[in-house]
Parts: C-alpha cells; structure tokens; sequence
C-alpha cells in the first residue's frame, strides 16, 4: 500500500444507514496508509451505521455539507447501505459536493449502493463501474457502462472514478483508494 503522508480524505455519509464495515474498513486503510479521514455528513452531532439491517454503532461527524469543499481533500470515499446514499442524492448540497470532487479531478470512490449519488450527480456518462447488481439500470439509465467486478477504476474522466459492488470486494477497494489517492 502507498504512503498519504498526511492528505486529508473525505468519507461523505448521510446521517443514518451507512453499511458499517464500508466505513470503517476504507478509513482504517487510509489511516494505514497515513492519511487522514474526516467524516462528512449532511447534519451535525453522530451518524448511525448499520449491519445491514440492524443498528451498529454511531460515529462523530467532523464537519457538515457547505462547511467544506472538495479543494480541501485529496480524496472521496462514499460509502454504501441502502439508507445512505438514498438520503444523499435528495441533498441537493451532497450532490453538488460531489459533482465538483469528479468534476475537479479528485479521485472518488464509491461501494456497494453509493454509485446513486454518482447517478444524481450525473457524472457517471461513458464511464465504466461497478456497484451492487441492483443498481445496474440506475447506472446504466444515466449513461455508465455498467460491469459486474470486484474492482473498477475508470481513469477516463476528469479524475479516477473507483467502484466495487459489496462488502466481500473491500479488500481490493480499500488497497484501489489507498493507491489512487
């Protein structure tokens, strides 16, 4: 795994709904790699993450949507759930968020159900991910050449698009982010 040194990486959750094991793996592997992770979200005080279905434990948000701006990070991780990122593509601050980390070049990585806020974002057109099989029309509908892989890292757009579909694909997602960013 490549060195960080100290870059700060965006990890942009809704307030509840985040898959747990997508947070916490990517950010102890950017903080491995000596990176440092901070917790965006939507709304001040704690996010709840889940297990799937069930309550996990809550994380303290470092700085909301508005406060902050893509110049200000190195990266962008979304992690997925099902609750998350359908709570981030209806803040319209979110989304234009992460319009400009894509359109600036920054690389972004999303897992599992957060390629939606891609969608929103429409910033996925003739490029090439992953994401969960059941979001495969959404991106496909918005333009997006669509594959079933543990790991996709499109470099055609302004900056590295990284994508994987599920929990079971961290490993290879986590060493992707580690070394685009």
């Amino acid at each position: 795994m490549g060195h960080l040194d100290g870059k700060r990486i965006a990890f942009l959750v809704a307030p509840e709904g985040i898959e747990q094991v997508e947070l916490t793996e990517a950010w102890k592997a950017v903080e491995g790699a000596g990176g440092s992770p901070v917790l965006v979200s939507t709304a001040e005080g704690e996010v709840q993450a889940f297990h799937h279905l069930d309550k996990a434990d809550t994380f303290p948000v470092d700085a909301v949507v508005g406060s902050v701006r893509a110049g200000d990070f190195a990266g962008l991780v979304l992690p997925g759930g099902v609750a998350n990122p359908d709570a981030l593509r209806m803040d319209e601050g979110a989304v234009a968020l992460v319009r400009c980390f894509v359109e600036s070049g920054t690389p972004v990585a999303a897992i599992c159900h957060a390629p939606w806020v891609l969608v929103e974002a429409d910033v996925v057109r003739d490029r090439r991910l992953t994401s969960l099989p059941s979001l495969r029309t959404d991106l496909r509908n918005a333009g997006a050449d669509w594959v079933d892989e543990e790991l996709v890292v499109d470099e055609k757009g302004p900056g590295p698009l990284v994508t994987s579909r599920k929990p079971d694909d961290l490993v290879a997602f986590c060493k992707a982010v580690v070394e685009r960013f």
